[in-house]
């Protein structure tokens, strides 16, 4: 069976076809990539929201538990 020749311009267009689907390939691969390192930021982020949360409001009770210490130490210390 012969094979059918095709023209310069057919071939062109046919390795151009290969190398555009070989380039879309690689760069959905990295969309990928870059999709998931995005996701796992943003879930780094907000465990980090939380534990400064915590931190806020730790700090918070600490002054009040101080303020309660100080003024009834001021208190007994005045009588």
């Amino acid at each position: 069976m012969a094979r059918k020749k095709i023209t310069a311009k057919q071939f062109v267009e046919q390795a151009t076809g290969v190398r555009l689907s070989a380039h879309e390939k690689l760069c959905a691969e990295r969309m990928k990539t870059l999709n998931d390192s995005i996701n796992e930021l943003k879930r780094e982020v907000k465990s980090l929201r939380q534990d400064v949360s915590k931190g806020k409001g730790a700090v918070a009770v600490l002054v009040f538990i101080g303020t309660l210490v100080a003024s009834i130490v001021g208190f007994l210390n005045f009588k």
